[in-house]
């Protein structure tokens, strides 16, 4: 039987036909699920916390899944993509990486309309494709607890971060762990090397030793895999917080706590519509509240005092009483970035087109 790389290789040879529609797909109550990877789905990260939801959504009844790992963010996923809907008969197609959005899947939907698109961490806009869900979290609820905790642990007062690029979502969590921290003490900073791109392992390593280097004492990361980070900080007798999953055993002295994604909330509601035929929403959004994020068990180096602060923040957040992005508040180039008066809530959708660090953030976009 011919196997999916080499129906991706053959794929320009033929026109690619178009599938039955939902009805006939959906009568014997079977679905095929198509996940795509940009990396490895055993990276301690991003990929690692997409794979565990497959894993969950694997287990429910009449689901069939098939993966793809390791999958650039180019017009190699249009090919993944078709290879799953020809070959494997997906009828739901869940493009894990950000780059994967524009072009890619916008010509996807648009050439298989009866085919359902999620893709996580765009945003999906009126006029485009319906047949597209944007699903993503409000993980910044757990960065910004990471900000708690690593604020109350922190001796010098200065955190590290690296990250990956300046889109929107990672400097929206630059900023909350940034204001979780300088909400226990208002003159820590946070020091940022932006590394290019989502997996770039040496400059990981060398932004974390730097990062140290300069006094960092707690390091987190917003990129595809974190276990560079966390084993260079574990290393350099750093402490950190981890992101995406949980890299407790990665660092078993200086892991204080992290911002974990929990997939499986959203794969298992995108699956229930595809099966029963409900329509999916265009944009699907969540956070502690909805179990769409979660943070990580607490490390032994945090104190009673940050867990008593963190938990009570925690339960605010959750109860919906939590505001992080309230102004006044400057950027850190000395102008406003929310005026006074103003506040925005998680679903508010002005903060998935943040294009500012905050002011104590040293770093440049």
């Amino acid at each position: 039987m011919t196997n999916r790389r080499d129906f991706i290789k053959g794929a320009g040879a033929f026109a690619l036909g178009s599938l039955l529609p939902f009805e006939s797909v959906f009568a014997a109550g079977n679905l095929t699920v198509g996940v795509i990877y940009v990396g490895s789905r055993g990276d301690f990260g991003y990929n690692q916390a997409q794979a565990q939801a497959a894993a969950v959504i694997r287990k429910l009844p009449n689901v069939k899944v098939v993966e793809e790992e390791n999958v650039p963010e180019t017009v190699a996923v249009q090919k993944t993509m078709e290879a799953m809907i020809e070959q494997d008969g997906a009828t739901l197609i869940f493009a894990t990486s950000f780059g994967y959005f524009d072009p890619h899947v916008l010509k996807m939907a648009a050439k298989y309309p009866k085919v359902r698109f999620a893709h996580c961490g765009g945003l999906w806009k009126s006029g485009e494709p319906a047949n597209i869900t944007s699903y993503f979290g409000y993980i910044d609820e757990c960065q910004y607890l990471n900000g708690v905790v690593a604020g109350h642990a922190s001796r010098t007062k200065k955190l590290g971060f690296v990250a990956a690029k300046p889109i929107p979502q990672v400097l929206r969590n630059i900023n909350a762990f940034t204001l979780g921290a300088q909400s226990v003490d208002p003159s820590i900073t946070t020091h940022v090397i932006f590394t290019g791109d989502w997996s770039m392992p040496v400059k990981e390593a060398e932004a974390a030793n730097s990062l140290v280097d300069q006094g960092c004492d707690v390091l987190t990361c917003h990129v595809d895999g974190p276990k560079v980070v966390i084993e260079t900080a574990e290393k350099r007798g750093a402490m950190s917080c981890g992101y995406h999953a949980s890299q407790a055993a990665l660092a078993p002295k200086g892991y204080l706590t992290g911002a974990e994604w929990d997939w499986a909330t959203p794969y298992k509601a995108l699956v229930a519509s595809a099966q029963t035929g409900a329509a999916a929403p265009n944009i699907l959004r969540g956070g502690l509240k909805e179990g769409f994020v979660k943070m990580s068990p607490y490390g032994t180096k945090v104190t009673p005092d940050a867990k008593t602060n963190a938990d009570a923040i925690k339960s605010k957040m959750i109860a919906g009483d939590y505001v992080i992005f309230k102004g006044p508040m400057k950027n850190n180039q000395g102008g406003a970035a929310i005026p006074a008066g103003t506040s925005y809530a998680q679903t508010d959708i002005t903060l998935e087109s943040m294009n500012y660090l905050v002011a104590g953030v040293v770093g440049q976009i």
